[in-house]
């Protein structure tokens, strides 16, 4: 494990492998380099690439501080840049398209940014997400209940089944997902206006200048798709491509092949 120092002072904990470009994995909700996506696709893609997974704050190793802001994850995002060499390819999945959008939008030297199923909810084709989403996540994390704030997550969040839900209290993850529960209320702040069946607001990323490809999986809902539909108008000269076979749970395999080709195209 490697640290960089945040700009207002808070660890942040990577991982580097490979050889080549660089290129920066942001993480999706309560995912960090232990557990999800990101270290199997780092194996994949390190040889071709110097890979570099983190520990977004608040979640594996990395530290925290208070108060939370989107922007702080963006600083974070930018330290690792600048640890890289000063310039990076950025992939970012769920939360972590969000994220990385962000950080694109701020100006950052990012070659090249390819994002995965940014969670939007722009029309009818699900119910939107509740207007008291984030109060009653917060309220969970502030009263010391992080399994409570997983539920709501899954439930009214990305819209896991009751019984499903349920299930997952008993499997070995669960102490891991309730020890990064805090960091939900991060994402929820990324989402802030975008989640309410509503089309996307004019000009959010207009700011975005480096080439950008979205893409959605073959599989997942239509709501997830007509929300990553619309990113891609949304976002100047972005390409859209869709990864067929696949659904919000993206196989590292799948999406590698495609993320050499347009790092290296």
């Amino acid at each position: 494990m490697s640290t960089v120092t945040s700009q207002d002072g808070t660890t942040i904990a990577y991982t580097r492998t490979g050889s080549g470009p660089a290129v920066i994995l942001v993480d999706g909700a309560m995912c960090h380099r232990e557990f999800g996506p990101a270290k199997p696709l780092a194996a994949e893609l390190a040889r071709h690439f110097t890979v570099y997974t983190y520990d977004r704050r608040g979640r594996g190793e990395s530290g925290d501080t208070e108060p939370f802001a989107v922007a702080r994850e963006v600083e974070d995002i930018a330290a690792l840049i600048k640890e890289a060499g000063g310039t990076a390819h950025v992939y970012g999945i769920s939360s972590g398209a969000a994220l990385a959008l962000e950080a694109a939008k701020a100006g950052l030297p990012i070659t090249k940014l390819a994002v995965y199923e940014f969670p939007l909810v722009v029309d009818d084709t699900r119910p939107p997400v509740p207007a008291d989403y984030t109060e009653r996540l917060e309220n969970a994390i502030a009263t010391g209940k992080p399994g409570a704030a997983i539920k709501i997550f899954m439930r009214d969040g990305v819209r896991v089944p009751a019984p499903v839900v349920l299930m997952m209290q008993f499997m070995p993850a669960w102490p891991k997902l309730k020890k990064v529960a805090p960091t939900l209320r991060y994402d929820a702040a990324l989402f802030d206006g975008l989640q309410d069946g509503t089309p996307l607001p004019e000009g959010q990323w207009a700011g975005v200048s480096v080439p950008t490809l979205v893409m959605d999986g073959g599989k997942s809902p239509a709501w997830i798709r007509n929300g990553v539909a619309a990113l891609a108008t949304a976002v100047p000269g972005a390409e859209h491509r869709t990864i067929e076979g696949q659904t919000h749970m993206l196989k590292p395999k799948a999406v590698a092949p495609v993320l050499i080709d347009y790092f290296n195209g």
